[in-house]
């Protein structure tokens, strides 16, 4: 049963005439028969009765005009709603996130983006294994550090992030532009917890020459880190990407000598994954928010 063949019938059922069916449709008479037959054909009992010149919808037809109004009805109602989706007057974003400083970039655009796309229901799903989220197809995006390995899915880039010293403007070291890494483990350090990529970076790079740091405070929360720092207690290693969405007056920001301490951030699709209007405006609202704080390569 087709599409086409339904619509065919539609016409019939309002016409009450084969030819005057044919002509509003289009089509020769005969393929117009021809259709209406292969559909009877298919359900096994007539859809018109023909009497003389004249046609009547029978019992069967009827059923199938019910059916056919109910089907063509949701099939409106289907380009409708994508069409909405186009416009993005509707629709679902699921969005995956590291925790920490990522986390917080993307949640500083969320008022821009509910104020453009009020219908949009958003979902941030803050997590370690967002690369795992995006094959499962739990999630539509994630921004997370790249390149992630794994020929399923796609990276954008957008910018490198740099790690930083921080320190409170009365700190011993707060005059100085630089520090060694060795200058490090001497420093009473708040950082994130060891399952914070950022913190296992740190941990890596000061692994390799031989540097072990024990942190004085160890919390998840960014407000914690940067209102211990205020306080004077002690300093942290924090990313461009916090120091810039904070930027304290009472804070002084060091450059580490002797060690890569940049990672690259970026967005992650699954290639198989359909990316809607919806995903793309926001992929545009985040490349503007990251603009504004001036961490574009």
């Amino acid at each position: 049963m087709e599409i086409r063949q339904l619509e065919y019938f539609m016409e019939i059922c309002h016409e009450l005439h084969f030819t005057r069916a044919s002509e509003k449709l289009g089509v020769t008479q005969p393929t117009l028969s021809h259709q209406i037959k292969a559909l009877e054909d298919e359900l096994g009992l007539p859809l018109f009765d023909r009497i003389g010149k004249k046609i009547a919808i029978t019992e069967a037809g009827f059923i199938l005009l019910k059916h056919c109004q109910t089907v063509f009805h949701s099939l409106e109602s289907v380009r409708e709603e994508i069409q909405e989706l186009q416009e993005i007057k509707r629709g679902r974003l699921a969005v995956g996130v590291l925790p920490g400083e990522l986390n917080s970039l993307v949640c500083r655009l969320l008022p821009d983006f509910h104020d453009a796309y009020s219908e949009v229901q958003v979902r941030i799903i803050t997590a370690d294994n967002v690369a795992e989220r995006l094959l499962h197809n739990e999630i539509d995006l994630a921004l997370t550090i790249t390149p992630v390995h794994d020929e399923r899915i796609d990276s954008q880039p957008l910018y490198d992030d740099v790690l930083y010293l921080v320190v409170n403007a009365d700190h011993p070291l707060a005059e100085r532009t630089q520090v060694s890494l060795g200058d490090l483990k001497d420093i009473s350090l708040v950082l994130f917890p060891e399952n914070y990529q950022c913190r296992q970076q740190i941990d890596a790079i000061c692994s390799l020459r031989n540097i072990h740091i024990r942190p004085a405070i160890e919390t998840d929360s960014i407000e914690t880190i940067i209102s211990l720092i205020e306080a004077g207690v002690g300093g942290s290693i924090l990313s461009e990407t916090l120091i810039k969405q904070w930027n304290r007056p009472g804070i002084r920001t060091l450059s580490i000598e002797e060690a890569p301490f940049s990672r690259q951030v970026g967005l992650i699709y699954h290639k198989e994954k359909y990316r809607g209007q919806t995903v793309l405006k926001f992929t545009e609202l985040l490349q503007e928010q990251i603009r504004k704080l001036g961490l574009s390569n």
